[in-house]
């Protein structure tokens, strides 16, 4: 663990307030991508998934052998962040046939209906949304209602009319049996991709398409990844990670129709998406990976509901390489941010789950 010195940025009140942890970290190993698997916290407990694979040296591409499998794991810490044990549930295999890097991995349950029923202001409640390919999918979703010690699913998730569905970990509770779901959805020619706002009102049985978030976009432009948080009680604030910039979009009734609400982070490097936490006093918080150099970990903050941005707060930027972020934040009791992301120490070295505990 490392207490970084922040002074000459933020003063010696920062100094007391920033902390990187290491989460997982493993010689020979490739951890990434905790936005796509989501993170979970009840108090002080926080639960994190992500993807681990092996290192392989790369200046292109991310850096994972895709030669050999890779797995789905959850790091648990119980004092806030701070300490963490990785654990790998039996419940979150993927199905079979569908791989990871690239290859066979040790598959569990075929996907099937979701029986509904599902309730999802269970205590322990947490769920997760994957997908078999990033353009087209199919998708599936887990749930679990003992904070995330064992799962039941897959259960599929429907393609919406669209050309297919790649779901990420992003949603909110509405209430016992309803809750909202924001997912990509392939555009026309069947690439990655544009945001969709999905529903469902019994508990996982069916689901009905609310509202497009973003229109396709043109090009080889992207509009994928997103991150919500709710701001009352039909009001719905969305961030959506495109190539080079992240843009935020928001919802007046509750996620049927969408409007521009402007870039929130207008330089992301080669692009990575948010993550969205609301604070207690109604401020928004943005953090991001920054995939130019210096490479590193940055957030901004609204103090108007998302319609303008603070200057970026470099969280970080002693990464070696581009290939890192992918973050995902939780509030802890005490006011402070637990933010998650992989990232890595050299160009060449492996990458690794991190974690920065801090407060804006």
């Amino acid at each position: 663990m490392r207490l970084l010195s922040l002074c000459t940025l933020f003063g010696a009140l920062a100094c007391a307030q920033i902390q990187n942890v290491k989460v997982y970290d493993q010689p020979g190993r490739f951890a990434g991508w905790p936005a796509n698997h989501g993170i979970w916290s009840w108090g002080n407990e926080i639960l994190v998934g992500f993807e681990a694979g092996y290192f392989k040296a790369s200046v292109r591409d991310h850096a994972i052998d895709r030669s050999k499998p890779a797995e789905h794991l959850l790091a648990r810490s119980l004092d806030g962040g701070v300490t963490w044990k990785i654990e790998k549930p039996e419940g979150l295999k993927p199905p079979p046939g569908v791989e990871q890097a690239n290859v066979p991995t040790e598959t569990g349950k075929p996907v099937t209906e979701c029986p509904g029923g599902i309730n999802f202001t269970a205590p322990g409640f947490a769920l997760t949304a994957r997908m078999a390919d990033i353009h087209t999918g199919p998708s599936r979703f887990y749930v679990s209602t003992d904070k995330g010690h064992t799962w039941a699913g897959p259960y599929g998730l429907p393609d919406f009319g669209t050309p297919g569905i790649a779901a990420r970990t992003d949603y909110l509770v509405n209430g016992r049996h309803d809750l909202t779901m924001f997912l990509t959805a392939a555009k026309s020619n069947r690439r990655e991709g544009r945001v969709i706002c999905v529903r469902t009102r019994d508990g996982g049985k069916t689901w009905t398409l609310e509202g497009n978030v973003t229109p396709e976009p043109e090009g080889n432009d992207f509009a994928i990844m997103p991150a919500s948080v709710r701001l009352g009680p039909k009001e719905i604030l969305t961030a959506v990670r495109h190539r080079t910039f992240i843009d935020v979009w928001r919802s007046a009734d509750d996620g049927k129709s969408w409007t521009s609400a402007g870039k929130a982070a207008p330089d992301t490097g080669r692009g990575n998406p948010p993550s969205l936490t609301l604070l207690k006093d109604g401020r928004i918080v943005l953090v991001y990976g920054y995939r130019a150099e210096p490479f590193g970990i940055r957030a901004r903050v609204s103090k108007d509901k998302g319609n303008t941005w603070s200057d970026e707060i470099i969280l970080r930027k002693d990464a070696g390489a581009w290939d890192l972020g992918y973050p995902r934040t939780v509030l802890r009791p005490d006011g402070k941010l637990v933010s998650i992301y992989y990232y890595n120490d050299a160009a060449q070295s492996e990458r690794y789950i991190g974690a920065t505990i801090w407060q804006p």
